[in-house]
């Protein structure tokens, strides 16, 4: 469904029940779409501090001055 600007406003409660029953609403200015309402999503499970420990690899030369060709493109 696509609302103006105005119709949002002024049904604003009305559009947020029918978004929480699943409905995406954009809302418009001149007919071009600006703002999408949807329905919020909590994730479906807590976050733990460190779950992904030992995924991720960074290589021992991380932080080392880049090579300077390639410092030479950023800064041309």
């Amino acid at each position: 469904m696509e609302v103006k600007i105005h119709q949002a406003k002024t049904h604003l409660s009305r559009l947020l029940v029918r978004v929480a029953a699943g409905e995406e609403i954009v809302i418009a200015k001149g007919g071009r779409p600006i703002a999408q309402l949807v329905p919020f999503n909590r994730p479906s499970r807590d976050r733990t501090p460190g779950q992904d420990r030992g995924r991720l690899k960074i290589a021992e030369d991380f932080d080392a001055p880049l090579p300077q060709e390639m410092l030479r493109a950023f800064e041309s």
